[in-house]
């Protein structure tokens, strides 16, 4: 698949980026892309909730009436999770929401994302650039020029670039990634993929293993 090359204000350069099709043109797998991003938010979760059972409640441990002769049910102690004050029945307990994947399995799902957003013409692939500074009216400038301004844009760089990163830190919109960050959440995640030039031998490299 080939894809015109865009300088930062969005005019064709007059080459050609030649996207690898055992990256970019596969048929997509739904399931490997929901169980990569099944665990990517389950790894976002903290585990750290917790409640106390009956075993952790202060309190007496008098039997609070008598066992027969009252009428109602009998009960021993305060701290049941029956009563007001009492602990929490089966309680949350902290835990750890990951789970593993094979990588085979991560790169699928990578690659399978990638192929539908080059299907959707929602790839862009921009020469490379660099900032002097980091400043983030420059960034913006750039995603004017490509018309990824007004949407989610995931912007993926060859080599860690700090000014540029820098720059979109301000962005609630955008963010950037080198190629080895790439994961299948954030892929989907943008409405626009910026990918530069520099950026697509990496991207290849890393999926086609």
């Amino acid at each position: 698949m080939k894809v015109a090359v865009v300088d930062i204000k969005g005019k064709e350069t007059g080459r050609e980026a030649n996207l690898s099709d055992a990256v970019f043109g596969i048929e997509p797998n739904d399931h490997a892309v929901y169980l990569d991003v099944k665990q990517f938010l389950a790894n976002q979760r903290q585990g750290t909730h917790k409640a106390k059972e009956r075993a952790e409640i202060v309190g007496s441990t008098r039997k609070i009436k008598k066992q027969k002769g009252t009428g109602t049910a009998r009960a021993g102690s305060i701290k049941s999770g029956i009563f007001r004050g009492g602990g929490r029945i089966f309680g949350p307990r902290p835990r750890n929401y990951g789970f593993k994947l094979n990588k085979n399995l991560k790169r699928l799902a990578r690659k399978s994302v990638l192929s539908q957003k080059a299907k959707n013409n929602e790839i862009v692939v921009v020469e490379d650039f660099k900032f002097d500074a980091p400043k983030t009216k420059n960034l913006i400038e750039v995603l004017k020029g490509i018309g990824a301004d007004s949407k989610k844009s995931l912007i993926i760089l060859g080599d860690s670039n700090k000014n540029v990163y820098l720059s979109s830190r301000n962005l609630k919109t955008s963010e950037v990634i080198t190629s080895s960050e790439l994961s299948t959440y954030k892929i989907l995640n943008a409405k626009k993929v910026v990918v530069l030039e520099g950026a697509l031998e990496g991207i290849e490299t890393n999926l086609s293993k």
